[in-house]
């Protein structure tokens, strides 16, 4: 008999897995923040599920604590004053290895079901967790209830069925038959046992604290492994929501809840300690360079899963949909201030300028006109608010700064600081966008985090590309886009992305930007240039995460 919550969710299991065959559309969650598809009481009782948790100590029964931490910031400069319990991790490692073996016990089919029926829970509390989440990163309203709820969700439900589809790979046991000529034949049954390697550690980021942390989350927790998720320092809110969900599923369905723990670390060095742990078996990160190079040189162990920096960039060679392209590449360098792993940063230009179904566009009237549908689309308050959010860390806004100076190359488009009516301390600022020559390399060459773009001069279409790849393959990206009405250039693109080995859009005009990224359709990262190792998700992705143990006998 299968496992009764995996026969509650088996249709949304069977939908996710034709989804991650066919690639076409799919989303078990809706993304859109409706009370008529999430209860007409959802919104209210969401936020004020989130405003319970303010000024309060987050109480979650785990072994080893030793006190209370908390210090988050939020970006809108609404007081949080949370505090989070601080425990032991090597109190955490010793009681997740003992829960792991009644998570083993249930086989692969009991663990898929409670993932399903975690996700499903998870869903129910979008709103409270798109709250926490807005407040914690600086996300507008609608990004923090997406991608901070159902498209999470939905890229947690994505590795759970790739883990499902790899370990149902597994028979549980075989006859094996041998013929020995005149002789009978050797006969043996042998069975065969998934298991998880050990603890599994995920590391949050600070501005997708539930996007980049369900992946390796599910898919190590649905391969049988325990997981310790080790929060960002100014994003624990989203995180702590989470964990204590999954304790309570884990609890209702006779589990020992210590199987999900939240690790709040007042030290870099505490985190390094866990990551090195033999225990550990796998650790997913998202974030620095340094930090991430830090694990995989130091974390071996584990397997270590890293998304790091990289230099997202786009080639514009020629359009036939100039405005439509312009407005199009003004959403992607707003949206979320540009605090997202996959918006471009470097645009490359001919110097000869463009052909356009407008006439030939000059360089510097590409750089213009790029500037002024910045301005056009984030001259409504409600719009800007809503797209650009607020500015996640003091780290961010210095490299704005620094960028305004001229200090990079000339200012095409300064940043501004907008005032928000509704959060007068949110800290709101529009992107600056930068000349530069391709020969700038220092200026554009290595991740800016945050709103600042640059319109890097090359001296054709051929030196774009050839430039395009060079920086993927030295520097990483997780994306890169081209804009051209010629066959021959896309071909070029399309082989120089093969050989980068990194995602190309072509030619957005419309509703899709090259920043997104949709479950069960796109990869999120090749794992095959120096911005990721790993792609969100595929089977290798979840394959490693678990142990395949049998034993034999004579029959």
């Amino acid at each position: 008999m299968t496992h009764p919550l995996l026969d509650k969710h088996r249709a949304t299991l069977e939908s996710a897995l034709d989804a991650i065959a066919t690639r076409g559309y799919w989303s078990a969650f809706p993304e859109m923040p409706s009370p008529k598809l999430y209860g007409e009481t959802a919104p209210d009782e969401g936020k004020r599920a989130f405003e319970a948790h303010l000024g309060k100590q987050f109480e979650l029964g785990q072994p080893g604590q030793t006190g209370w931490h908390g210090g988050e910031t939020s970006p809108y400069g609404v007081a949080l004053d949370v505090s989070y319990p601080v425990c032991d991790p090597d109190a955490l490692i010793a009681a997740g290895l003992e829960a792991m073996k009644g998570w083993q016990a249930v086989g692969a089919d009991g663990r898929t079901g409670i993932c399903l029926e975690i996700l499903e829970r998870l869903n129910k509390q979008s709103f409270e967790i798109a709250h926490a989440v807005m407040m914690t990163t600086g996300q507008g309203w609608m990004m923090a209830f997406q991608a901070g709820g159902p498209h999470a969700q939905d890229r947690g439900l994505e590795a759970v069925t790739y883990a499902w589809r790899e370990q149902s790979f597994v028979p549980a046991e075989a006859r094996w038959e041998k013929p020995q000529g005149k002789n009978p034949p050797l006969v043996m049954k042998k069975n065969y046992q998934i298991v998880g390697r050990g603890v599994g550690l995920v590391i949050g980021c600070g501005t997708f604290p539930t996007w980049n942390t369900y992946p390796g989350l599910f898919a190590a927790l649905s391969t049988g492994n325990a997981v310790i998720i080790k929060a960002h320092s100014n994003a624990i809110l989203p995180a702590a929501i989470t964990v204590r969900t999954i304790r309570a599923v884990l609890a209702e369905n006779g589990i020992d809840p210590n199987l999900v723990s939240l690790c709040v670390a007042t030290q870099r060095t505490v985190t390094q300690a866990l990551a090195t742990h033999p225990a550990v078996q796998s650790v997913d990160f998202t974030g620095s360079n340094v930090f991430g190079q830090w694990l995989i040189d130091n974390c071996r162990q584990a397997q270590v899963y890293a998304e790091l920096a990289g230099v997202n960039n786009i080639v514009i060679d020629s359009t036939d949909a100039y405005k439509a392209m312009l407005g199009n590449l003004a959403f992607t360098l707003s949206l979320y201030s540009g605090q997202m792993c996959t918006t471009s940063q470097a645009l490359f230009v001919p110097a000869g300028g463009i052909d356009t179904e407008d006439g030939h566009k000059s360089y510097d009237e590409v750089c213009a006109d790029l500037a002024r549908a910045v301005e056009r689309f984030l001259s409504k308050p409600e719009v800007a608010h809503a797209v650009l959010g607020a500015i996640q860390s003091a780290d961010t806004a210095e490299r704005i700064d620094i960028a305004n100076s001229g200090a990079l190359g000339k200012v095409v488009l300064a940043s501004q600081k907008l005032d928000n009516p509704e959060f007068p301390g949110a800290k709101v600022r529009t992107p600056v966008l930068l000349a530069c020559d391709a020969g700038d390399e220092k200026a554009y060459m290595e991740e800016r985090f945050g709103p600042i773009s640059f319109i890097v001069k090359v001296a054709d279409t051929a030196a774009g590309i050839a430039l395009s790849e060079r920086v993927v393959r030295t520097h990483g990206a997780l994306t890169v886009g081209l804009y051209s009405t010629r066959q021959d250039v896309i071909d070029a693109m399309t082989e120089a992305t093969w050989r980068g080995k990194v995602a190309l859009s072509i030619n957005l005009t419309s509703g899709v930007f090259v920043n997104q990224s949709a479950a069960f359709s796109d990869y999120h990262g090749t794992g095959g240039n120096p911005s990721a190792n790993a792609s969100y998700s595929d089977s290798a992705f979840v394959a490693n995460r678990f142990r395949v143990v049998q034993r034999r006998h004579h029959v």
